[in-house]
Order: structure tokens, then C-alpha cells, then sequence
């Protein structure tokens, strides 16, 4: 009864923290999909690049997220700034990775027929590769979602935007009666947001791929 009397005290800030945490994954996701997709169309076919992308990528996300924000602070201060720089950066590996790992499954004999039609590298990559890589595609975006929206509670350290704000805030005040109720309300935010975002993902799969690769 406490945490629901916190909650309904506490609904407007929030919905306004809610909104905030959305909107920087969602820029953060947004940037990482184009990136993402650019450095696997790129490399997918040669070895040394794809591997070099691959360890490249997949090192951002062996840096502890804090001490990434902490080392963002220089360059960008604090804000959404750092936050949205380190966000993309942890963003990259699942895209990138199913991006090269959608299109390496594309079955080669749909590609020599396609060249048999007479269609050139540009088409055959946006007509054929693309939409057959789509759906593992789409699930590298919807992973790097999911991991983002935990991550981005950390930005409330330096001051980045979103749900963390209240679980920090909590967290200092360790020992007070309200403590565990801002920590829980900012978890909570937390979830319900990854299940919007895995709902939304769904149905964008669902609209985007055709129904003969579903």
C-alpha cells in the first residue's frame, strides 16, 4: 500500500523520467541501427574487416558501463550527451553482428539467380539480401534495445536523463523509509519500458518481413 501511495504521488515524475529514458535509448538505438547496418552491408563478405568490426564492436561492451560515462564526461560534460555517445557504442555489437551474420545466410543459389536477372550489386543487396537478412536483423536492434534501457539507468550519474535519476537518488538515501520505494518505482520503469519496446519490436517484424520468411 506504501509503494502504491509512493507511485500515485510520484505518477507525473515518472511519466516525465519514463519519457525521458525512452527517448534517449530510442535516438541511441536509432543511430546504432544506421551505423550498425552501414558497418555489416560493408564488411559481410571479407574476412580481416568483419573480424575487425566484430572485436572492435564487441570491445565497447567489455568497458565497464560507469567508467565509460565517467571517460565521456571530458569530451561531452555532463547531460545526455555522454550518455547517448556511450549508449550508441554499447548498441553496436547485436546489430552489427546480425547484420553480417543475416546476410552470410542468405542462400547463394537466390543470389546467382538474382544475378541471373540481370540485377546489379546495389539491387540485389536492397531487393533480395536486405528483406531475407530483415528478421535477424530486426532481432539484433530488439537485443540491443533490451540491453540499452538497463544501461541508461547508469547514465544518472552524470546527470543523463531517464529513470536512473530516481534510483540514484534512492540509493543515497539508503536507510531512509523511502529509499527502497524510489529505487523500486525506477526498476519498475525500467521493465515496464522493455516490455513496450519488445511489444513494439514484435510488431514492427511482424509489419516489416514479408510472410514467406516469417
Amino acid at each position: 500500500m506504501e509503494f502504491l501511495e509512493f507511485l500515485g504521488n510520484r505518477a507525473d515524475d515518472l511519466l516525465e523520467m519514463g519519457l525521458a529514458h525512452a527517448a534517449i535509448v530510442g535516438a541511441a538505438v536509432v543511430i546504432a541501427t544506421i551505423i550498425g547496418i552501414g558497418l555489416g552491408v560493408a564488411t559481410y563478405q571479407t574476412d580481416r574487416p568483419r573480424a575487425l568490426v566484430l572485436a572492435v564492436t564487441g570491445t565497447f561492451l567489455t568497458i565497464p558501463s560507469f567508467a565509460l560515462f565517467i571517460l565521456m564526461l571530458r569530451p561531452f560534460g555532463l547531460g545526455w550527451k555522454p550518455v547517448l555517445v556511450a549508449l550508441v557504442m554499447y548498441g553496436l555489437l547485436p546489430v552489427v553482428r546480425n547484420t553480417i551474420t543475416g546476410l552470410r545466410e542468405v542462400d547463394p543459389a537466390i543470389i546467382e539467380s538474382a544475378k541471373g536477372m540481370g540485377l546489379n550489386r546495389r539491387q540485389r543487396l536492397l531487393r533480395i539480401e536486405l528483406p531475407l537478412a530483415w528478421p535477424v536483423v530486426i532481432t539484433g536492434v530488439r537485443v540491443s534495445t533490451l540491453i540499452l534501457l538497463g544501461i541508461a539507468a547508469i547514465g544518472a550519474f552524470v546527470n543523463g536523463p531517464g529513470y536512473g535519476e530516481i534510483i540514484v537518488t534512492g540509493l543515497a538515501r539508503v536507510g531512509t523509509p523511502v529509499a527502497v520505494n524510489m529505487i523500486l518505482a525506477g526498476t519498475l520503469g525500467v521493465i515496464v519500458l522493455a516490455i513496450l519496446f519488445d511489444l513494439l519490436f514484435y510488431a514492427v517484424q511482424r509489419l516489416s518481413t514479408s510472410r514467406g520468411i516469417r
